[in-house]
């Protein structure tokens, strides 16, 4: 099935981004908890490993990975100021180290091979199919060797009546704050993963793929 073209550039995803900060939970907890959830049950973070989630967005996956993950080093990257600044709130009260800081996915700002596992959700269904093989060489980067990626994206339905939000995005984007059904699982290889593996669930008709792979 063919992926629909990517309509907001960088700059508009930090401007609908920075407008929808305060009730994306809402949505989040609607409609992606269950993929969120299996993915950090599939990424098996050890205590004391080097985390880093990419697009952490208001926090609902860092504040679980710095729960599983109290005495390593948690590290979050977004490119929305006011997506950040929730995520912080949620973790104040942890009392765990953490670092959440702007960031891009596109120019990771850390050595090679520093981190054992790297999570990233619901950003790849923003990109431009042509980019997703750039940035997943970035992932590889900085992933140890035998480092982990777990990926979650908005994905194609499997049912009629999941393909409601992908017509939803075809009529009008931002309707679907750019986001758009995306399949990775035949592009992870291309960026030198290996041992890749795919799930799919579904959360009021939203559908979701989890994939995991290694290096």
């Amino acid at each position: 099935m063919s992926i629909a073209d990517a309509k907001l550039n960088k700059k508009q995803v930090v401007e609908v981004y920075s407008q929808i900060a305060f009730f994306y939970d809402v949505w989040g907890n609607l409609t992606e908890a269950k993929a969120r959830s299996r993915a950090l049950q599939l990424a098996n973070i050890q205590d004391g490993e080097s985390v880093l989630e990419v697009a952490v967005g208001t926090g609902l996956a860092f504040r679980e990975i710095v729960r599983m993950n109290p005495n390593g080093q948690n590290v979050g990257i977004d490119l929305t100021q006011t997506m950040l600044d929730r995520a912080r709130k949620k973790l104040g009260q942890t009392g765990a180290h953490y670092q959440l800081a702007i960031g891009d996915a596109y120019d990771l700002r850390f050595e090679n091979a520093r981190f054992d596992v790297l999570m990233n959700s619901y950003m790849f269904d923003l990109l431009p199919e042509v980019d997703f093989v750039q940035v997943l060489k970035g992932f590889k980067r900085v992933l140890k060797p035998g480092g982990r990626l777990v990926l979650v994206n908005m994905t194609k339905g499997e049912h009629f009546y999941q393909n409601f939000y992908e017509l939803l995005y075809r009529i009008n984007p931002s309707w679907m704050a750019g986001c758009r059904g995306v399949q990775l699982a035949n592009t992870l290889p291309k960026a030198g993963f290996k041992n890749v593996s795919r799930e799919m669930t579904s959360q009021l008709g939203y559908p979701s793929e989890i994939l995991t792979a290694t290096l």
